[in-house]
């Protein structure tokens, strides 16, 4: 993909997001699509009514342009992006249920898993139809391991750890949106590297499409960024971890989501080691509260600095492996 080409998509998505914005938070306020804070996130308690669903603003922009380049002979491309507003689709369904019943259940959690697990077969049984020796490269070594039939649960995994990490990570003003933009400026950068050396399919394409989400994304920042006006609630987190996923994996970079989305990860591993401590200490805690970004609320730190700190941290992990193949 030229650079050329980056910077139209870019700006063309950022252009109609930032556009779109305004009309669409104005008409989630007239269905009042407001978000319910749940009662233990005490210092949110002011974001009550929100407007959540703003995922929309930057799927918009996607559905727009993506079917510019994405036909039936670029099917990683078309993978990635029906399998992406699938995830937002389920996201929409929940954040849906919420809105209509005023509280913030939404879909019961073994729904959400068998949406997302459907979703994940899916995928995993066409990845490994056009990669059969499950070919997947190793960070920072950046040596192949072919793990055979084996892709086929790891893909699996992946889709399903990444979607509900980016998910867990939304939890303040412009935290996932940030961390997501960092995340997928470094695969594209570093899709140019693996491609010197194993000729990724479609890489043009998936480079587009996420240069696509990148504008979208920086669009809805500008709503979203502390104070919010708009939340991108299910819709959004769970078709960015969709894409996210699919994106990493397509570029044989699935394994690189652990150091180059360490942020995720952290906001997954800090929940399940507070679940897990609590239940073996009979109701201690390890963190004030989680996901970690909370925790650190509670310590005093504001909003933006915690924002700051993940972006900070993404883009060094990002530059860490670019280093790997200088």
């Amino acid at each position: 993909m030229s650079l050329e080409l980056a910077i139209v998509y870019f700006l063309a998505s950022f252009g109609v997001a930032a556009m779109a914005a305004p009309f669409i938070i104005g008409f989630l306020r007239r269905m009042r699509a407001g978000q319910e804070i749940l009662k233990y996130v005490e210092m949110h308690k002011s974001k009550g009514g929100t407007p959540t669903m703003g995922g929309i603003i930057f799927i918009l922009p996607v559905i727009l342009f993506a079917p510019l380049f994405i036909r039936w002979g670029t099917p990683f491309a078309l993978v990635a992006l029906i399998g992406s507003v699938g995830y937002g689709l389920l996201g929409f369904l929940d954040d849906f249920i919420k809105v209509k019943t005023k509280n913030n259940m939404g879909l019961r959690a073994y729904q959400k898993i068998i949406g997302q697990g459907g979703i994940a077969i899916l995928v995993a049984v066409f990845y490994t139809m056009v990669n059969p020796e499950g070919r997947i490269l190793i960070p920072f070594f950046n040596v192949w391991w072919d793990i055979g039939f084996f892709i086929a649960p790891l893909v699996f995994f992946i889709m399903i750890a990444t979607t509900n990490s980016v998910n867990l990570t939304d939890g303040l003003d412009g935290l996932a949106g940030m961390v997501t933009v960092v995340f997928l400026v470094f695969i594209v950068i570093l899709s140019h590297f693996v491609d010197g050396i194993a000729n990724i399919p479609e890489s043009a394409e998936l480079g587009q499409l996420s240069m696509i989400i990148i504008g979208g994304l920086c669009g809805f920042l500008l709503f979203n960024a502390n104070r919010a006006r708009v939340f991108m609630g299910d819709t959004g987190s769970l078709f960015l971890g969709g894409f996210v996923a699919m994106v990493s994996i397509f570029n044989f970079m699935g394994l690189f989501i652990l150091v180059l989305g360490v942020m995720y990860v952290v906001s997954t591993a800090s929940v399940i080691i507070q679940v897990l401590y609590f239940k073996k200490t009979g109701g201690k805690r390890v963190f004030l509260m989680t996901p970690f970004h909370h925790h650190l609320e509670h310590r005093g730190w504001a909003e933006a600095r915690i924002v700051w700190l993940y972006t900070i941290i993404t883009i060094i992990a990002g530059a860490g492996l670019v280093l790997s193949f200088v």
